[in-house]
This record gives structure tokens, C-alpha cells and sequence, in this order.
């Protein structure tokens, strides 16, 4: 499903990996990034799209995010909320990139782990 040198990959990895605690765990052929056991960032691919990265945005941003045509609901983690960034449909930018996963990782971390990124 993904190697090791696909595009975007390290990129994401180092954006991912920053947060405390934060693990990659392979789960259906794909990198999983997780806050201790939850999942808040997905190196995935979708019809069309092939190299993505599927986040759980936050409930207000949502809206704002959809009427950009980069983001889209993927299949399977769409129904819950979450979205998917197709890395391919313009320069990536990673600040924008950083934000969206401090979101996501918010909403999944525990206490100590949320306070451990705030005394950063």
C-alpha cells in the first residue's frame, strides 16, 4: 500500500513524530500516527487521490476546510468527521500542514500529553 520513499512521506513522519508520545503504527497497509492508542493522522490514499493525509479536524474549522477543493471526506474515517488533504493538488504547505495535525492531535491526546506540547 506505501513504501518508504513515497512523496510526502518523510515530510509527514517529521510533522507527525514531533508531538509528545506520538507513534507511527502500520494499520491497513498504511502509516498510522497516534496520541498513545488513538489515531490523529492517516498517510493514506483514495480514488484519485493518491498520496493524502487524513486528520480529524476540528468541528468549526470543518465547514471552512471542505469549500477548499484540496480537502475531501475519505471513505471510511469520513463518516466520523474526518477529512483527508490531497497532498497533490498544490504545493504543500507544511506550516499549514503542522496546524491541522496540532488540531487533529488536540482532540485524541490525553492530559499529560496536551500539557507536555503546551510547555514547548
Amino acid at each position: 500500500m506505501y513504501t518508504d520513499d513515497d512523496p510526502y512521506l518523510a515530510e509527514l513522519r517529521a510533522a507527525c513524530l514531533r508531538f509528545p508520545e506520538a507513534v507511527e503504527i502500520e494499520a491497513w497497509g498504511r502509516p498510522t500516527f497516534r496520541a498513545g492508542k488513538k489515531i490523529f493522522a492517516v498517510f493514506d490514499g483514495h480514488d484519485g487521490h493518491p498520496f493524502a493525509l487524513t486528520f480529524k479536524p476540528d468541528p468549526a474549522d470543518r465547514p471552512a476546510l471542505l469549500q477548499d477543493p484540496r480537502f475531501y471526506v475519505p471513505p471510511y474515517f469520513g463518516p466520523s468527521g474526518w477529512l483527508a488533504l490531497d497532498l497533490t493538488a498544490a504545493d504543500v504547505d507544511w506550516a499549514e500542514v503542522g496546524e491541522l495535525l496540532d488540531g487533529s492531535y488536540r482532540q485524541v491526546a490525553l492530559q499529560r500529553m496536551l500539557k507536555a506540547l503546551d510547555a514547548r
